[in-house]
């Protein structure tokens, strides 16, 4: 599926959906959808190397079980879809309980999910949305880096128009700096202008590569500092991309780091995601 194609196919559904008001609410509302559905093709991976896995996403609230249609009339939608993702999905993830012993992989649920919302008010164009994200393939090789492609293409698009204030540096340019830089296991990267997190992404890539044998790879991410801007309107969906594309391309162990860029504090482990 071509990627501008795809986001061309979102955007003209949700111009139709009066609760969307603006580019940055459609880029917000594409980007949790797209984290859902990434969320659970890495889950199918982790169930298959670990048989003791358990989501920290209750059963009915994780992907397959909701936003799959199998074509048999059961699939919510309309009314029914709608009070579910607002009366039960988004209040259920935002409250997920984490401690210090819940994996960096789980905590990116709720952090996720905790600044952020459903601005969608008609069910049936949420489902339409829905269908056109879940026809994506992320277990596909050449899907794979395809989260962190499909954001930038929104950017492309918005930006070409000068309708949004979000701005990213494209990955050919990241992908260069980082390969002068170098990065070596066992080093922390830091980002303190991190929006879609590109840089990282790309550190991860390089990082990936180094690693020989199951020791390493337990070495292979090592925290990298993140500027957080809370209640940023527009930040929620870099935040998620961020994320969720580290949380793809690095082992589960893969930890960023968030904190405010001017603070003196010391980044500690329940401050990352």
């Amino acid at each position: 599926m071509s990627l501008n194609n795809l986001v061309k196919r979102l955007q003209d559904i949700m111009r139709n959906d009066a609760g969307i008001n603006g580019d940055a609410q459609r880029i917000e509302q594409m980007v949790w959808i797209l984290f859902l559905k990434v969320y659970d093709a890495k889950e199918e991976i982790w169930e298959f190397y670990d048989e003791n896995y358990t989501s920290i996403i209750p059963e009915e609230l994780r992907w397959r079980n909701w936003a799959v249609d199998h074509k048999d009339g059961k699939a919510l939608t309309g009314d029914a879809l709608l009070d579910f993702v607002n009366g039960k999905l988004f209040p259920t993830l935002k409250a997920i309980a984490i401690d210090e012993n819940t994996p960096m992989s789980q905590i990116i649920v709720r952090t996720a999910f905790e600044d952020n919302n459903n601005y969608m008010k008609d069910g049936i164009l949420l489902r339409q949305v829905i269908n056109v994200i879940d026809e994506i393939d992320f277990e596909e090789y050449e899907d794979r880096h395809a989260f962190g492609e499909i954001y930038e293409t929104i950017l492309r698009s918005l930006q070409s128009a000068g309708n949004s204030g979000e701005f990213y540096t494209p990955r050919a340019v990241t992908d260069f700096m980082v390969q002068m830089i170098k990065p070596k296991l066992g080093e922390s990267i830091a980002d303190f202008a991190c929006g879609t997190g590109g840089f990282l992404t790309s550190a991860l890539k390089v990082l990936d590569a180094q690693v020989q044998t199951s020791r390493t790879e337990r070495f292979t991410a090592t925290p990298s500092t993140v500027s957080k801007r809370r209640r940023c309107h527009s930040f929620c969906a870099p935040q998620i991309c961020c994320s969720t594309t580290s949380t793809i391309l690095a082992s589960s162990t893969a930890t960023v780091w968030k904190r405010m860029c001017v603070s003196t504090r010391r980044a500690t482990a329940s401050m990352s995601f």
